[in-house]
């Protein structure tokens, strides 16, 4: 090959027509190697490419072995200051909120934390794929561009301001050129190829067959489910097939899916075009000759080589741009980047994506290039945004979104405005796109149909494009770019008059609007163009020259759009309260009313912050519109507004403004009569009319307090820029206290989406940390509260209700006054300063009066609450204005505001209405205003304090301040006294009504006396037997023993229950109805850390003896929700009932599957499959307490005795032995009514059902051994819980699961009793061999491979069934504590065959030297025994630490099951974790503290296996920050999509396996129906249930079997206390541990099933997700 190579590069090198060569080459070679059948092997095509194809050219192109050459200049290159890596789809990305110059910056995971950044408040978000590093790029950051890596020294500066060629021979450079033209020619060609069965000149190949692809396209209109039909239909495929076609057309953007002759696959054409053309356009498909193919799939090969190779050196990445932006033969806009650019449409996803990664590794990493490629893209702009709008690809995948790597260049972005006149050209090519214009001119969405819909979205972009070249404001300006940016500022302006007044809507009268209009076009192109606006404005501010030019734009703009409104009307006069104004009529209530009007809130834009005289506009309506007031949309519209009528009031005379606003709002007729004041008081007037009439008032009041009162914006008031922040933050907490996320919210952001709020949070908030659920919250600070305003202009009606609400709430707990008066307010500037005057213009004293002598007289009923409310908010606002003014006044100067005087002066004759003040002392003492009495008392005060302030204005300052304050404190006092007067009444009032009701019962009690004597007494008695069962021994100084003949005897007591459903009280007898517990049994692999162990075959799987690993398990829990069984019986058949007529009407899953026999508690809705019978203790008499030797000897004989009975008969089942089996001659009385025994059957059955996976069969054999297993794992899951948790072993449990346990084991011992007695027995018989060899027991298992609590319980338990028919005379006592005894010895043999060489320091002092010695003679008899598979142990020291930590668990387990079975009372000293447990558990078991004294005789032993003590499962470690684990999941690939990224990596929190989940790829088949990864993976890994972090989503998923899942709240808080599920607000998240040990617990707990039950049926929405396809 390397001859062959050589050859062909010399061949090269001498030929002049190198591209003829080239071509001949290719045209020979590539359909050899390319598409020779219909399943594609790219491992050998890739290698026979790069030998065959690749290798040559690399030759020719080093001139020497390409190893070598590619080498040397990647030793010369120097590295490129800017990072450059492209980030993979998933991979994070961090962007400095402080230091980036726009949030499209970003840094790649290893640069940021190489920078100083990372120090900074920085977001951090999850690329959409295909963006950069930014790292390097100096305009990209306003400080540290560049990371500890990419740091450019001097020398490293100088070498990389040079010319990369520079150290290139020409010779080279030739050479590279020729490569790289024709290589790039050649795929250029060949992508942008659109005919199917030719090639380009120069590459037909010698021998052509007939091989035709049947290639299908994507596109974004079909569903999945549509092409797999389709495909099914088309090509006779599986559905598996059909799934992995739709799959790669997804990703590559086309699949072949039939490889044959031309009419083979034209056939498959016809059917996918007819099948899909019936809804929508048909699906995409083309017949190719395989040869237009193999070199389309050569042709990506090479751009893929060519990105490599320029990777080696920036002087080859130079020259491969050279060559793709030199002009083609045809002239301008001819290049071959060009070409690829105009066909990008026209191609398909997978070489698209080729190509932008091309462009992104060339063109835009060289500097110089990046400059003259976005020159070539400004040209061609208008051209790939109207492609991009035709093509049906997403923009991710369209060359149309590689603008935001040039124009978010501040140099780049000026230079195109200047140069290629950018700005306009996006904008006209926006216009263009909108074309439905109604007969002015204005845009109409009235009747948009969905393909323009379709269209509009698409067009949205081109904003985006807008935002990102007025990102960055201008520094300083050129003629030219001011010339150029007006003149955009003009295309703009006819933007904007298409909008003015566009979507006019006339109130609807009489009937009811049918039809909505189409609104949401206009507000969501309002929204889109708000930053747009905003970023316009900061341009305009930043040049004196550029600022005027625009107003006259502006104003020449918005006098267009009104010429002509009103021509031919005539003016009309208002007269009122001595002043008159001539005005234009416009009816709001029938003329056309549109709310946008973006030419003259433009113009509001520019008038704040400068200060130029402006004509006053008619008034616009005051619509209440939601969008219009939220924070969306509310900076550029209802903002604006308030701007533009301030604007137009300070100009006018106060009472002509006002009577124009009565004029708009149609209350002129109301306030401009002569006895207005009483003749609204009409009776005959319509309610309908005056409730109209009573909102509209309140309404104008609200705008005329806005008008005066919003001061807040720079330029309209004397504040700093962060004063109306904080204000928007004191009025959000004063609703209640918020969550960082919720006042981000509320609150406007600006083009680089942020708010200001951190600049100003911690002086207006604290932050309060939270808990293990809930978030974070901010607080207001005490000292803000009074700077609340009720009509704070941004509440919505809800949120001023609330804060009003809120903020009594506050006054009435720190004792004050309940009024909410207005705030003090910033000075206006200069400009507005005339608009206070509004606040005592004639015209306003009216209204005022007017609505206070309404309020005076009830009856009427034409006045509301809130219009009196407003108005004495006005008043207030009056009286806090004139008190600043006199606090600032000099002494000379007078002071003009004389709001007061005005107040205080009556009405002139002839009516000689009442004066404000007086109408508001008469309305202090109204009994009908209780609510409006404080703030009435306040404004007298206030009238009060600025009287004194007046009369003392002669004095000096410091007199009149002091005078007032003193007046205000007399008032004060009075105040405080009165209140303490009335607290100190309502003390004795309440004091008389306690005294009256305690003689009451007393006087009852005396009545009853004989009723309440019994009660007590029962009271004091079951009070007392609880705590002497838990506690205290039966005699005082008796230890309590729970196991043996020495077992402390249970206080008899008589336990009642009362049935949830019939509430019923009955006695637990064993003759009684059956009481049941609703329970929950579920397999469970929780305890186990050996996840590879296969599931076992449920047919001929053998459960009797459980391996240490405990792979399996079966866990049962219980709500401890009592129920007679027949209850529970009907309530389980309604709920079928139910069901099945549901099932009918909508068939979706339900938090709970019937058809598995589940329910949900009657009580508590705790999800429940069956449940357990309450059974009592039968207290057993005392008989014969052998000895150990006596008792092996009795139970020898029982056990042969079975034997001799069993071999009269045949055997009768598959599972056991055939010598086990024994009939029962005797006939045995079992106990029970017939409801427990069926209750018996119920449970056992449902155990069996669930752990092994099987159909009920009450009848198998195995059922009682699943009862035992399931009893023994429950007692060791909650042990183990109790330890991790550390938690004492007895009264730390809560009653739910006390009761659990008890019945779970008193089944236990009764079980048998429902099923076969011989299989039963033969159970026995077994078990027992596994302890003491039995000959006729063939299959006994290695000790090691038995879990010696399952055994323990299992012997306990069987056990009944022998002694039921014992004549020996055999205490069970007796009989339970050698059974005891004897499997504590097998499991210390079983630690001692285990254990590991421990480094521990040994303890001095020598207090256990007799364990030490009898472990070490126990060891050495074993050693004996096993030879040298046992090593020497020295210390017994070790082995006796080893063996008492390791059989602690055990023990514990141990007394939980005797406790539970026993009925014992518990040790106090076991109720607390103090020193000295070991003894007493071992005394209340009945063992010795040196367990070594059991030891009488070794047993039989083979090899090691499981360590003790087994380590408690975990979850797994998660890292610290939570972009550790979107970097691991960003490099995940579906493992069975080719190296294709997964879209949905989920992390599975058990086992740490990575998996692709919600995707068609990674679907498997489970009982013969399609499941997800993650459903699939619970089932091999935790039994069914599972708990799954989705990475991209931070979100954690709970899965329950195939139909059951809900999302949970992720462990990842960031700085604020708050998760962020979706990743969408960017903030960095770091783990809270314990939040996690939440979830671990859960997961411990086995609650993760009960916690999805509760969560689908709060939420019913979760129901319906399909959980079995994630």
């Amino acid at each position: 090959w390397t001859v062959f190579n050589v050859l062909r590069s010399e061949k090269l090198t001498t030929v002049t027509d190198l591209y003829k060569e080239v071509y001949q080459h290719l045209a020979r070679y590539v359909p050899k190697i390319y598409c020779l059948g219909p399943n594609l092997n790219p491992q050998s095509e890739d290698l026979l490419a790069q030998l065959l194809l690749q290798a040559p050219l690399e030759w020719y192109l080093c001139g020497e072995d390409p190893s070598t050459g590619l080498a040397k200049l990647e030793q010369n290159n120097q590295p490129s200051q800017l990072c450059g890596h492209v980030f993979r789809v998933g991979e994070p990305t961090y962007s400095c909120r402080e230091c980036a110059a726009d949030p499209t910056c970003v840094l790649c995971m290893q640069c940021f934390l190489g920078s100083v950044h990372k120090e900074h408040r920085y977001r951090m978000t999850t690329s959409g794929g295909g963006g950069f590093c930014d790292c390097g790029d100096t305009e990209a950051w306003k400080k540290g561009p560049y990371c500890q890596k990419h740091e450019l020294t001097q020398h490293c500066l100088i070498v990389y301001l040079q010319d990369p060629l520079a150290h290139l021979s020409t010779d080279m450079i030739a050479r590279c050129y020729n490569v790289f033209a024709i290589v790039l020619k050649y795929a250029v060609d060949m992508l942008t190829w659109d005919k199917e069965d030719e090639l380009p000149p120069g590459l037909e190949p010698p021998d052509r067959g007939d091989t035709y692809y049947c290639m299908l396209f994507n596109d974004e209109v079909h569903t999945y489910e549509q092409v797999i039909y389709t495909l099914q239909k088309a090509v006779n495929c599986t559905q598996k097939e059909a799934v992995s076609f739709a799959t790669t057309v997804d990703r590559d953007g086309r699949k072949s899916v039939r490889f044959g002759d031309f009419a083979f696959c034209e056939q498959a054409k016809s059917v996918i075009v007819r099948n899909t053309s019936r809804q929508s356009k048909p699906l995409r498909v083309q017949v190719m000759h395989s040869s237009v193919v193999a070199h389309q799939c050569f042709a990506l090969k090479a751009l893929h080589w060519l990105g490599h190779v320029i990777g080696y050196s920036d002087a080859l990445r130079r020259i491969l741009c050279q060559v793709g932006l030199e002009r083609g033969p045809e002239g301008e806009n001819s290049s071959l980047v060009d070409t690829l650019m105009l066909c990008d449409s026209k191609m398909w996803k997978g070489a698209r994506n080729v190509y932008h990664q091309l462009f992104m590794s060339s063109l835009l990493m060289d500097l110089k290039y990046k400059k003259l490629f976005a020159i070539q893209f400004a040209k061609n702009y208008e051209r790939l945004q109207s492609d991009y709008v035709k093509d049906d690809h997403d923009r991710e995948f369209s060359v149309t979104d590689l603008s935001v790597q040039m124009f978010t260049v501040p140099s780049l972005a000026r230079m195109l405005i200047t140069e290629e006149n950018l700005m306009t050209t996006i904008i006209r090519t926006f216009v263009d796109h909108l074309r439905h214009r109604d007969l002015q001119g204005r845009f109409q969405f009235e009747r948009y149909t969905a393909q323009q819909a379709f269209k509009f979205r698409r067009v949205q972009s081109l904003i985006g494009d807008l935002k990102y070249v007025l990102i960055s404001r201008p520094t300083e300006w050129s003629d030219q770019l001011r010339e150029k940016f007006l003149e955009g500022l003009d295309t703009f302006l006819e933007l904007f008059k298409c909008m003015q007044g566009m979507d006019p809507v006339v109130r609807q009268v009489g009937q009811h609007i049918e039809m909505e209009p189409e609104w949401e076009a206009a507000f969501t192109l309002q929204m889109k163009l708000t930053h747009i606006i905003s970023m316009m404005q900061e341009w305009c501010a930043t040049d004196e020259r550029v600022l005027i030019e625009a107003y006259k734009k502006c104003l020449t703009a918005l006098t267009h759009c009104h010429s002509g409104f009103t021509d031919g009307e005539q003016p009309i006069t208002l007269s009122m309260c001595g002043h008159s104004v001539d005005t234009i009529r416009y009816c709001v209530s029938q003329e056309k009313v549109s709310i946008h009007l973006p030419v003259s809130r433009l113009l509001a834009g520019k008038i704040a912050p400068s200060a130029t005289a402006l004509p006053f506009f008619p008034l616009v309506l005051w619509l209440q519109i939601y969008y219009y007031h939220n924070v969306k949309c509310r900076v550029e519209m209802f903002d604006k507004d308030l701007i533009m009528l301030q604007a137009g009031a300070s100009m006018m005379d106060p009472n002509h403004f006002l009577m124009i606003v009565l004029s708009r709002f149609e209350l002129y007729h109301i306030f401009s009569s002569a006895d207005c004041r009483k003749s609204y008081n009409r009776e005959n007037t319509n309610k309908d009319v005056v409730q109209q009439n009573n909102t509209l008032i309140e309404e104008m009041l609200h705008l005329i307090m806005m008008v005066v009162g919003e001061r807040f914006e720079a330029g309209v008031g004397q504040v700093e820029g962060c004063d109306e922040i904080k204000r928007e933050i004191i009025h959000q907490l004063c609703i209640r206290p918020m969550a960082h996320s919720e006042l981000v919210k509320a609150l406007p952001e600006n083009e680089n989406k942020e708010t200001g709020m951190e600049r100003v949070i911690d002086c207006v908030a604290s932050f309060k940390k939270p808990g293990v659920t809930g978030r974070g919250l901010y607080e207001l600070r005490p000292e803000c509260a009074k700077q609340f305003n009720l009509y704070f202009h941004h509440y919505s009606r809800a949120d001023q209700s609330k804060a009003e609400e809120a903020q009594r709430k506050l006054k009435r707990q720190n004792g004050e006054d309940m009024a909410l008066p207005p705030p003090m307010l910033p000075p206006f500037s200069p400009l507005f300063a005339s608009l206070v005057n509004i606040l005592q213009c004639d015209v306003l004293l009216g209204m005022l009066g007017a609505v206070l002598q309404w309020a005076v007289e009830p009856s009427g009923g034409h006045w509301s609450e809130s219009m009196l409310q407003r108005v004495l908010h006005l008043i207030g606002m009056g009286l806090l204005e004139e008190q600043q003014q006199l606090k600032n006044s000099s002494e000379d100067h007078d002071v003009s505001f004389n709001f007061t005087l005005k107040i205080s002066r009556p009405g002139e004759a002839p009516s000689n209405t009442a004066s404000v003040l007086a109408l508001l002392e008469n309305l202090q003492n109204a009994p009908h205003l209780e609510v409006h009495k404080d703030m009435i008392r306040w404004i007298l005060k206030m009238v009060a304090s600025i009287k004194t302030m007046r009369e003392l204005t002669a004095s000096t300052y410091t007199v009149t301040a002091s005078g007032s304050h003193g007046q205000e404190e007399m008032v004060c006092d009075k105040d405080k006294a009165e209140r303490k007067r009335k607290a100190e009444m309502a003390r004795l009032r309440r004091e008389k009504i306690m005294a009256q009701m305690s003689e009451m019962q007393r006087h009852f009690i005396n009545e009853n006396k004989e009723l309440f004597k019994q009660s007590l007494e029962e009271l004091y008695a079951s009070a007392s037997t609880s705590t002497s069962l838990e506690h205290s021994p039966t005699s005082s100084d008796a230890a309590l023993v729970c196991v043996g003949p020495r077992r402390s005897r249970p206080r008899e007591k008589r336990q009642v229950v009362t049935c949830i459903l019939c509430q019923e009280e009955q006695e637990i007898r064993a003759d009684s109805k059956a009481m049941v517990l609703a329970a929950f049994v579920q397999r469970s692999t929780v305890m186990s850390k050996n996840r590879k162990r296969p599931p076992h075959d449920p047919e001929h799987y053998d459960p009797l003896f459980m391996h240490p690993d405990l792979s399996f398990g079966t866990h049962t829990g219980s709500c401890g929700h009592i129920m007679h069984s027949h209850c529970w019986q009907r309530y389980f058949e309604a709920v079928q009932a139910k069901e099945q007529r549901r099932q009918q009407r909508l068939r979706v899953h339900t938090s709970y599957d019937v058809g598995n026999g589940e329910f949900l508690c009657p009580l508590c809705e705790c999800l429940s499959n069956t449940v357990i019978p309450l059974r009592l203790l039968f207290p057993l008499s005392s008989c014969e307490q052998p000895g150990l030797g006596q008792w092996l000897k009795i139970s020898g004989q029982q056990i042969k005795a079975m034997h001799s009975a069993h071999r009269k008969l045949h055997p009768v089942s598959e599972f056991l032995p055939a010598q086990i089996i024994l009939i029962i001659a005797r006939h045995i009385h079992i106990p029970y009514s017939s409801t427990i025994k069926e209750m018996l059957t119920t449970f056992g059955t449902a155990t069996y059902k669930v752990g092994l996976k099987v159909h009920p069969n009450e009848q198998d054999p195995r059922v009682p051994i699943m009862c035992w297993g399931s009893c023994a794992y429950t007692i060791q899951s909650i042990e183990r819980l109790l330890v991790d948790e550390e938690k004492p072993l007895f009264g730390s449990l809560p009653c739910r699961q006390d009761d659990c346990l008890s019945s779970l084991a008193r089944f236990g011992s009764a079980c048998w009793t429902a099923a076969s007695q011989p299989s039963v027995q033969g159970h026995y018989i077994r078990l027992v061999a596994a302890l003491i060899p039995d000959p006729q027991v063939e299959t006994s298992p290695c000790i090691l491979d038995i879990d010696m609590l399952h055994l323990l319980v299992s012997v306990v338990l069987s056990y009944g069934s022998v002694h039921s028919q014992d004549s020996s005379g055999l205490s069970v006592d007796a009989v339970q504590l050698h059974f005891f005894h004897l499997i504590t010895v097998a499991h210390m043999v079983q630690m001692l065959l285990t254990s590991e060489e421990v480094t521990m320091e040994q303890e001095s002092g020598g207090a256990e030297r007799e364990e030490e010695e009898d472990i070490c003679a126990l060891y050495n008899t074993l050693r004996t025994h096993l030879g040298s598979s046992l090593p020497e142990v020295a210390s017994g020291w070790h082995l006796w630490r080893c063996v008492k930590t390791g059989i602690l668990p055990y023990l514990r387990g141990a007394a939980l099951f005797f406790h539970h079975l026993n009925g014992v009372p518990t040790p106090p000293e076991l109720h607390a974790l103090c020193p000295g447990q070991w003894e007493v558990l071992c005394g209340y078991l009945s063992l010795p503290s040196n367990l070594l004294q059991l030891y009488h005789k070794s047993l039989s032993l083979s090899l090691v296996a499981c360590h003790f003590p087994r380590e408690s499962n975990s979850l797994i470690d998660l890292p610290d920050d939570y972009s550790a684990l979107i970097n691991q999941a960003s490099s995940f690939t579906c493992p069975k999509s080719g190296g294709d990224k997964s879209r949905a990596p989920t992390l599975c929190l058990v086992c740490g396996s990575m998996l692709c989940s919600q995707s068609y790829c990674c679907q498997t088949e489970l009982d013969g129906e399609d499941v997800g990864a993650c459903t699939a993976h619970t089932f091999a890994c935790g039994a069914g249930v599972g708990i799954f972090l989705r990475v991209r989503e931070s979100q954690v998923l709970f899965l329950s079997g195939k139909t059951k899942g809900c999302f949970y709240a992720p462990p990842y808080l960031d700085d604020y206390g708050e998760t962020d599920q979706g990743l969408r607000r960017g903030n960095p998240l770091h783990l809270c541990r314990q939040r996690y040990r939440k979830i671990q617990k859960l997961w411990r707990q086995h609650s993760v099933t009960e916690e999805i039950g509760h969560a689908q049926e709060a939420n019913q929405t979760l129901v319906g997700i399909d959980w079995q396809h994630l």
